[in-house]
């Protein structure tokens, strides 16, 4: 058991998937960039790395566009030679099964 403390520590939001492509060597993994509300300086959209395994359950073409939720404020992880900058959630019933929101939301809306 954790408290509420703890879970509040994790950030969960909506981002949407820009591209999506094979991670050359890896049987799994798939290299996302998504939006997820991030802005830089400037104030201008700011994109983030996310690396998952999911390939073998999703084609990385029909990824492009989905509304998911991630993990935002995990410590970025070097997989690949790539930096992975968050982590999507999934179920798993023996293959990942992304959890999407039930209608599109902007990219970096709170899950609470």
């Amino acid at each position: 058991m954790i408290s509420i403390e703890d879970f509040s520590k994790i950030e969960l939001k909506t981002a949407t998937i820009l591209s999506a492509e094979r991670v050359e060597g890896s049987e799994k993994l798939v290299r996302l960039q998504v939006n997820a509300g991030d802005k830089d300086e400037e104030g201008n959209a700011k994109t983030r790395q996310i690396l998952a395994g999911i390939v073998l359950a999703y084609e990385p073409s029909v990824l492009v566009g989905k509304n998911i939720v991630i993990v935002a404020n995990l410590e970025p992880r070097s997989l690949m030679g790539f930096e992975s900058q968050g982590m999507l959630l999934a179920a798993s019933d023996g293959t990942p099964v992304l959890l999407m929101p039930e209608r599109e939301v902007p990219p970096g809306s709170k899950i609470r």
